[in-house]
C-alpha cells in the first residue's frame, strides 16, 4: 500500500508529461487526478490504521560506494503518516480545483499542452515531497528535497511568457540553493562523523556528537550544534526563515493553486519536518535550537508587520504562511516537537483554503489581485465567502479561552506553541508570538472587510460581473472547512494532550511513558530514534505548559479579539482613517510596504556586485581577452605555423626521408644525454 502511495502522483506526473497525446488532454489530467485521490485515500487509511511503531519498506538497493551503503526505503512512522494526509490531502484538492481555475486562465493557449504540462508539474512536486518525508536517509531525503525545488521552479515560472514570473522562479531557485548548501554539508558533516547516512544509525550517534568537538571554518565547535545548526540553514531555505525568505512573496507569480500547494502544506513545510525528523540530534544541541527559537519568533513578528500593509490578496497570505512558519520553528526550538507538527498539520486546512478561497474571488473578479478593487462581494459570491470566514476564524484563533481544545484549528494548535515557548523559557518568542498573533489578527480581518464588506470599488463592469466559481473549485473549499474546523479539536490530545495519547504520538510504548508526580508531569523514556519523534529525558516542556499560568492561555485570545476591534475600526467604522494614518506614518508604512528593504539591501550587497561581476568577464576577460587579444594573435600565429606546416608537406619521398632521420638524431641525442642509453 505504501509503495502505491509514493508511485501514484509519478506515474500521473508521467501519464500527463509524456502519454497526453495518446490518450487525450482530458483522460491525462483525470487520471492524474484520480490518482493522487488514490494515494490521498491510502494516506487516510495509513494515519488512522497506524500503531505507532517505525516500520522501515524496503524498495530496492541503492548506493552502494565504499563504506556509503543505502537503500531506497520508506521510513513508516507517525511523523511520516502526519506528512503522507498534509501532502496528499492538499495536492488531490488543488488537482481538482485547478480544473475550474485554469480553464478560464487568460495566459491558457491552445494548442501548446498547457493543461497537462500544469497537472505533470503539480503531480511530480507532490511525489518529490513524498519522497522527502518517506526517506529512511538522508540522501533520498536531498533527493526528495531538490525534487521539490526543481518542480517549485517550473511552478512558479509556469507562465513563462511573463518576465516576473521568469525572475521569481530564479529567485526561489538561487535562494534555496544556498540554504541548500548547508544543508549538503550537514550531510556531509554526518556522514563523515557517523560514517552512515541512514537515520537510524545517527539517531543512535547523536549522544557521541554531543560529546564531539569538530575543526570547522579555522575554529572548534561542538559537533551536534554544528550539525544541527548546517540542518537548519537547509531548513531556513525551504521553509522561507528570516534572512532566505525573500523567494516566498514573490512566488505569488505561479498561478493560485500552485501557491496553496507549496505555501499551505507542502514545500514550506518540509523545513519544519526536517527539525523534527532530527529531533535526536536537536536534543543534544541546545545552542542550535535556541537560535531555531530566536529566528523563528523574529521570522513571525516580521512577517505579521509586512502583511499589516499589503494590497495583493495573495501577498498578504504569503507573509502569513511565513510568520505561521515562525510559530512552527519555536515550538521546535523549545523542544516542543509534537506542538510545531501539530500546527503545521492545522496550517496545512485552513491555510490551503485561504489560497483557494483568494483564487476564487480572483477568479470572480476576473483576475484582479488588488484587495482595494474589491468590496461588497459577499452576496456576489457567498460560498466564497464563507470558506473564507471559516479560514480567517481558524487563522486568527477563535475558540473558547482556557478551554484548551475548543476552537478553530488555529486557535487550539497557535495557543499549543504560544504556552510551549513560555514553558520553555523563551520570554522573546513568547512575546513576539503573542504580537504576531495580533498583527494576524488585524491583516487577517482587513482582508476580509476590504474583500466583502463596505462599499464596492475599482472597476464598476467587473464588480457587477462578479459570479460563483464552479464546482470543481467550491468542493475543495468545502472540505478543506471541515479540516479547518474539527482538526484542531479531534486531534488535540494526539498532539498535545496527556501522558499516553502525546506517548503514542511520539511513537514510544505507553508501558514506557512514565507519570511522575503532577497529573502533567511526564518523561518520555527510550532511545534516539526509537519513536517518530524524541525528546530528552530532562525535557518538561509539555509538563510546563500544561501548567502555565492563565494569562499565558489568554494572551493569544486577547491579541485575536484586539485584532479584531482595531481591524473593525479601521475599515468599518472609520474607513478613511488607514489612509490619513499611512500619510502621517509616511517612512514606517513605506518600511513595512517594501518589506523592511530587504531585496533592496540584497540587490546592493550581491545582485549588483554579482552583475558587475559577471560584467567585468564578459567585457574584459570574454570582449577584450578572448576575442581581443588571444583572436588576434591567433590570427598572426596560426596562419604562420599553417604556411610553415604546408611547406613540410611537399609531397617528394626525400623529403619525408629527410624529417625521419632529423627525428632518429634527435631522439638518438636525447637519450644519450638523458643517460637513457648504456
Amino acid at each position: 500500500m505504501e509503495t502505491i502511495l509514493l508511485f501514484a502522483p509519478l506515474v500521473g506526473a508521467i501519464i500527463c508529461g509524456f502519454g497526453h497525446k495518446m490518450i487525450g488532454e482530458k483522460a491525462a489530467t483525470v487520471t492524474a487526478t484520480a490518482l493522487l485521490f488514490l494515494a490521498a485515500l491510502l494516506s487516510w487509511i495509513t494515519f488512522l490504521t497506524f500503531d505507532g511503531q517505525t516500520e522501515t519498506i524496503q524498495i530496492l538497493r541503492w548506493i552502494e560506494s565504499g563504506t556509503l551503503s543505502t537503500d531506497w526505503a520508506i521510513r513508516l512512522d507517525r511523523l511520516t503518516a502526519i506528512m503522507l494526509i498534509v501532502i496528499t490531502t492538499v495536492s488531490s484538492l488543488v488537482h481538482l480545483y485547478s480544473f475550474g481555475y485554469m480553464d478560464h486562465d487568460p495566459q491558457w493557449k491552445e494548442g501548446e499542452s498547457y493543461k497537462p504540462r500544469f497537472f505533470a508539474y503539480l503531480s511530480f512536486f507532490t511525489f518529490a515531497m513524498l519522497m522527502l518525508v518517506t526517506s529512511d536517509n538522508l540522501v533520498q531525503m536531498f533527493f526528495g528535497w531538490e525534487g521539490v525545488g526543481v518542480a517549485s521552479y517550473l511552478l512558479i515560472g509556469f507562465y513563462y511568457r511573463k518576465p516576473t514570473a521568469n525572475a521569481a522562479a530564479m529567485k526561489a531557485f538561487i535562494v534555496n540553493r544556498v540554504g541548500d548548501f548547508g544543508f549538503a554539508l550537514g550531510i556531509f558533516g554526518l556522514f563523515f562523523l557517523t560514517d552512515s547516512i541512514n537515520l537510524s544509525d545517527i539517531f543512535a550517534a547523536a549522544p557521541t556528537l554531543a560529546e564531539t568537538q569538530v575543526s570547522f571554518l579555522w575554529t572548534e565547535w561542538n559537533a551536534a550544534n554544528l550539525l544541527a545548526f548546517l540542518l537548519f540553514v537547509g531548513a531556513m531555505g525551504k521553509s522561507a526563515q528570516l534572512i532566505l525568505h525573500t523567494w516566498l512573496p514573490d512566488a505569488m507569480e505561479g498561478p493560485t493553486p500552485v501557491s496553496a500547494l507549496i505555501h499551505a502544506a507542502t514545500m514550506v513545510t518540509a523545513g519544519v519536518f526536517l527539525v523534527c525528523r532530527m529531533s535526536p540530534l536537536m536534543e543534544f544541541a541546545p545552542d542550535a535550537t535556541a537560535f531555531i527559537t530566536v529566528l523563528g519568533a523574529a521570522t513571525a513578528f516580521f512577517a505579521a508587520t509586512v502583511g499589516l500593509v499589503q494590497n495583493d490578496i495573495k501577498r498578504v497570505i504569503a507573509y502569513s504562511t511565513c510568520s505561521q512558519l515562525g510559530y512552527m520553528f519555536v515550538a521546535a526550538g523549545v523542544g516542543m516537537y509534537s506542538a510545531a507538527m501539530f500546527h503545521l498539520f492545522t496550517h496545512a486546512f485552513f491555510k490551503a483554503m485561504l489560497f483557494l478561497g483568494a483564487g476564487s474571488v480572483i477568479h470572480a473578479m476576473h483576475h484582479e489581485q488588488d484587495m482595494r478593487n474589491y468590496g461588497a462581494l459577499r452576496k456576489k459570491i457567498p460560498w466564497t465567502f464563507r470558506a473564507m470566514m471559516i479560514g480567517t476564524l481558524a487563522i486568527t484563533g477563535v475558540g473558547i479561552p482556557l478551554s484548551g481544545w475548543v476552537g478553530f484549528a488555529g486557535f487550539v494548535s497557535k495557543d499549543a506553541i504560544i504556552e510551549s515557548a513560555y514553558a520553555g523559557g523563551s520570554m522573546f518568542g513568547f512575546w513576539a508570538l503573542v504580537i504576531a498573533a495580533f498583527m494576524t489578527s488585524f491583516y487577517s480581518w482587513r482582508l476580509m472587510f476590504l474583500t466583502f464588506y463596505g462599499e464596492a470599488r475599482g472597476d464598476k463592469h467587473t464588480h457587477d460581473h462578479a459570479h460563483e466559481s464552479p464546482w470543481t473549485m467550491l468542493v475543495p473549499l468545502g472540505v478543506l472547512s471541515l479540516g479547518a474546523i474539527f482538526s484542531g479539536m479531534l486531534w488535540y490530545s494526539s498532539f498535545f494532550g496527556h501522558n499516553d495519547q502525546v506517548g503514542k504520538f511520539y511513537g514510544i510504548p505507553v508501558a514506557e511513558a512514565e507519570a511522575h508526580g503532577e497529573e502533567h508531569h511526564y518523561v518520555f523514556t527510550g532511545k534516539p530514534g526509537e519513536g517518530a519523534l524524541y525528546i530528552a529525558p530532562d525535557n518538561h516542556i509539555l509538563e510546563d505548559a500544561h501548567a502555565a499560568p492563565k494569562w499565558v492561555k489568554l494572551s493569544p485570545f486577547a491579541a485575536m479579539v484586539a485584532g479584531l476591534v482595531l481591524a473593525l475600526w479601521f475599515y468599518i467604522w472609520n474607513p478613511s482613517l488607514p489612509k490619513r494614518l499611512a500619510e502621517q506614518q509616511r517612512p514606517l508604512y513605506l518600511f513595512l510596504l517594501n518589506k523592511w528593504y530587504f531585496d533592496e539591501i540584497y540587490n546592493v550587497i550581491f545582485v549588483k556586485p554579482a552583475i558587475a561581476i559577471g560584467r567585468f568577464f564578459w567585457k574584459r576577460g570574454d570582449g577584450n581577452t578572448i576575442d581581443g587579444f588571444l583572436n588576434g594573435l591567433a590570427m598572426g600565429v596560426v596562419p604562420f605555423f599553417t604556411r610553415l606546416a604546408g611547406r613540410a608537406q611537399s609531397g617528394y619521398i626525400f623529403t619525408y626521408a629527410f624529417w625521419m632521420v632529423l627525428g632518429i638524431a634527435a631522439l638518438v641525442t636525447w637519450m644519450s644525454i638523458g643517460g637513457g642509453a648504456h
